[in-house]
C-alpha cells in the first residue's frame, strides 16, 4: 500500500513555474528544483517522470492560470465592453509591466519559445496554442468592431490581428531582455495610433 503524498501538486507547479520563469529550462538544475519545490528527488520523478516532464507540466499550468491574468484586457466581459480600446489596454498593461516586477521576467511561454522550441518538439504545441490564443482574441475584438460598425470597412482584419500578435510577442521578449521601458511605451503609443486610425469617427 502506497504512502499518501505529503505535498500539493498545484503548489509544486506554482513553484516550478516561478523557477523556470526566472532561470529558464537549461539553467534550472534538478538540485534547484528539489530545493525550490521542497520535495525529495524520488517524489519529483514519481510525480512528473523527469525534469522535462515537470517543465511541460509547468507550461500547461502557466497556460491555464497565469495567462488569464496576462490576457485579461482582451478576454472575457471586460474586453467585450471595451471594444477596440481593449487592444490599447493590453499594450498599456505590458508597458506598465516593463516598469514593474515583470521586468526581466517576460512570459514563460515566450521564454520557452526562444530557448526550447527549436530543440524540443514537445514545447511546440504549447507555443502554438499560446500564439493562437492571442491571435484569436484580437480577431474576435476586430470582428466584433466590424459587426458593430465601429471599424473601418477597408480594415484587413487578419493582417491587423497578426500585426498586433507579433507586437505583443516583441514587447514581452523585450521585457525579458530588460530592454528600456520606453520601448514598451513606444509600442503602446504606436498601437494606440493604429487603433485610432481604424475607428470610424463620430
Amino acid at each position: 500500500m502506497g504512502r499518501d503524498k505529503n505535498y500539493d501538486r498545484t503548489e509544486l507547479l506554482n513553484r516550478a513555474v516561478e523557477l523556470f520563469w526566472l532561470k529558464g529550462f537549461h539553467a534550472t538544475s534538478t538540485v534547484d528544483l528539489v530545493e525550490a519545490l521542497g520535495v525529495h528527488r524520488k517524489s519529483l520523478y514519481a510525480e512528473f517522470g523527469s525534469k522535462q516532464g515537470l517543465f511541460e507540466a509547468a507550461l500547461e499550468h502557466y497556460s491555464n492560470n497565469h495567462l488569464n491574468h496576462l490576457l485579461a484586457s482582451i478576454e472575457g466581459d471586460t474586453a467585450a465592453k471595451s471594444g477596440l480600446n481593449a487592444i490599447k489596454a493590453i499594450f498599456k498593461d505590458l508597458a506598465n509591466a516593463a516598469e514593474g516586477t515583470s521586468y526581466g521576467m517576460g512570459c514563460l511561454l515566450c521564454n520557452a519559445a526562444s530557448e526550447r522550441a527549436s530543440l524540443d518538439p514537445a514545447v511546440g504545441p504549447y507555443i502554438d496554442t499560446y500564439i493562437e490564443r492571442i491571435q484569436q482574441n484580437f480577431l474576435r475584438i476586430l470582428n466584433d468592431a466590424k459587426k458593430n460598425k465601429t471599424l473601418k470597412k477597408n480594415t484587413r482584419v487578419e493582417h491587423t490581428a497578426s500585426f498586433l500578435t507579433s507586437s505583443i510577442l516583441g514587447v514581452v521578449t523585450g521585457i525579458r531582455a530588460k530592454a528600456p521601458a520606453e520601448q514598451a511605451w513606444g509600442t503602446y503609443y504606436s498601437v494606440s495610433a493604429v487603433v485610432d486610425q481604424l475607428l470610424i469617427g463620430p
